[in-house]
């Protein structure tokens, strides 16, 4: 069984100017097995491309769907959204791929830490490989291939460092002896590529955060999500909240 992981987040990880209606920083990694992913999560995908807009080019974006931007303008006709959001629902569902995901409540953590506060960005991506890495090892994995979207050549040189850092150094609770027992790759591709595994990660991202800015509100989107979660040995668990 081979896995491929894809990842996306949702909010930016500046903590100079924190918006304060999304002062979080999500990121998610959305794992499947290769063959499972090519033989029915990629159909799955392009079907409900084919049966909605006529082709499989149009990108399944979180922002632009509840904007009902673009090629989802339809959205704004009640009749259609529902039906389109029990669509779109109905396949993060029935997928086969598990989640992992990292979310940074920014103010708190900038008001703990202060001067020290680690990049968002960064303390996500670590928080993220530290559960990545049992997933891996209890699945008898010997490499990794990791596919991010590319945010461009800075922010991708950025990541990059991050993941190595933790990969060749490890984490406060992993030695780095434990990474290099597994062949990471990590590779950036544009939004553009039209990538499903990057699309589902995209639209599993944004609920997520959602429900930790507002546990109490009704996330329909988030109840799916919660089921994927990567649920390990002991006390690992694939949702982590910081602080």
């Amino acid at each position: 069984m081979a896995l491929i992981v894809y990842l996306d987040e949702t909010g930016d990880h500046s903590l100079e100017l924190i918006d304060k209606d999304f002062p979080i920083f999500a990121l998610v990694m959305l794992i499947c097995d290769f063959e499972e992913y090519r033989a029915k999560t990629v159909p799955a995908v392009y079907q409900l491309k084919m049966d909605y807009f006529g082709h499989e080019a149009v990108i399944l974006h979180s922002r632009d769907i509840r904007k009902a931007q673009g090629a989802f303008g339809f959205l704004t006709d009640p009749e259609k959204r529902q039906p389109f959001y029990d669509r779109i629902n109905r396949l993060m569902e029935e997928s086969q791929y598990t989640l992992i995901a990292s979310v940074i409540r920014k103010q708190e953590h900038k008001d703990r830490y202060g001067m020290w506060a680690e990049n968002p960005y960064d303390l996500a991506l670590k928080f993220a490989l530290e559960r990545l890495l049992p997933l891996l090892e209890e699945a008898g994995q010997q490499k990794a291939q990791m596919i991010a979207e590319s945010r461009g050549k800075r922010e991708d040189d950025e990541l990059r460092l991050s993941f190595l850092r933790v990969i060749n150094y490890g984490t406060e609770y992993i030695d780095s002896s434990r990474f290099k027992k597994i062949e990471f790759g990590l590779e950036f591709k544009p939004k553009e590529m039209n990538i499903v595994g990057t699309q589902m990660a995209d639209l599993a991202a944004y609920p997520i955060a959602r429900y930790v800015l507002d546990p109490q509100k009704p996330n329909p989107a988030f109840r799916i999500a919660q089921k994927k979660f990567y649920r390990g040995k002991g006390r690992i668990h694939g949702f982590k909240v910081f602080p």
